[in-house]
């Protein structure tokens, strides 16, 4: 995922006043700082302060009144279940798992919280700030297992903790579209993962650049799994089938391909009726591959089993 990109100046500064309002400073009907004395104080231009202002009147915080200027709108004080940053991301989390992040927006999170969507900025800084924050909640809920390498081996730590982020992804399935491994954010406790497989891996003669890149690696294979189940829960919704049901209504036409005499391997697969065809099989398959491949280059930790 991108790094965090600068937060516009005008949004930031009406931040400032947002949380001078929402903490009872500004109380409903005082008069806000004027475009003159936002220029004065934060050095920025008349076109950025009267976006400042414009903000500030989209939120419904502030009103302009005629003799008085813009003033605080009445019910745009502090209410008396002013949100925290753990609520906030709480929240967050609760959106996204009904509806995806495409269903989480600022205005979104601001309305189930019943504050100005201004108000989120005393927070998080923007939406990628906020999803840092909710991946971190999440991995923090999620952390390695209690196995070590020394009892239990350097394969059961790596397989268990694999195990855990694939049932991470199935409760939060917009977290694998989230996650980047390209330009990851750095989260705490995702971080973490990272740091107790190289540990896993530590002390059979591998560097730390082929732990990290191990590491990487079985994490990157079980989000890469993972992507599918948010495509999936979207079709479900979509077409209103099962994936069984889904595959049920394909017969006729899987019929029609394979009665070309093209595929037979696929044919003869599918004439057996494995009945184990899902992504919990396949990713199972997979990190035990994985594993075998790594299992080569490890040298032998004396005593661990």
């Amino acid at each position: 995922m991108p790094s965090t990109s600068a937060e516009p100046v005008h949004r930031r500064i009406a931040a400032l006043i947002a949380a001078r309002i929402t903490s009872g400073e500004l109380a409903p009907g005082d008069r806000i700082p004027s475009t003159r004395q936002i220029m004065a104080a934060h050095g920025v231009a008349m076109a950025t302060a009267s976006k400042v202002i414009a903000a500030l009147r989209e939120q419904g915080l502030v009103q302009a009144t005629p003799g008085s200027g813009t003033v605080v709108s009445r019910g745009a004080g502090a209410g008396p279940a002013a949100p925290d940053r753990d609520r906030v991301v709480a929240t967050a989390v609760t959106i996204a798992d009904a509806e995806g992040l495409p269903g989480l927006s600022m205005r979104r999170l601001a309305g189930e919280l019943g504050i100005p969507t201004m108000s989120l900025y005393r927070h998080v800084a923007d939406k990628e700030d906020l999803v840092l924050h909710m991946m971190d909640r999440v991995m923090a809920a999620h952390p390695p297992p209690g196995l070590t390498p020394a009892e239990h081996g350097w394969r059961a730590c790596v397989q268990a903790l694999a195990r855990i982020q694939w049932s991470m992804y199935r409760r939060h399935t917009w977290l694998a579209q989230a996650i980047s491994f390209t330009r990851p954010l750095l989260a705490p406790h995702a971080m973490a993962h990272t740091e107790y497989v190289m540990r896993a891996l530590d002390g059979h003669g591998l560097d730390p650049s082929t732990q990290f890149r191990a590491a990487v690696m079985v994490a990157n294979y079980v989000r890469g799994t993972a992507v599918n189940l948010e495509d999936e829960a979207q079709a479900e919704q979509e077409t209103g089938m099962s994936e069984d049901e889904w595959l049920a209504a394909q017969q006729d036409r899987l019929a029609a391909v394979l009665a070309t005499g093209r595929l037979p391997m696929l044919e003869r697969f599918l004439a057996a009726g494995d009945p184990s065809f899902n992504l919990d099989v396949l990713l199972e398959f997979g990190l035990q591959r994985l594993l075998d491949g790594l299992q080569p280059l490890l040298s032998p930790r004396p005593g661990e089993p």
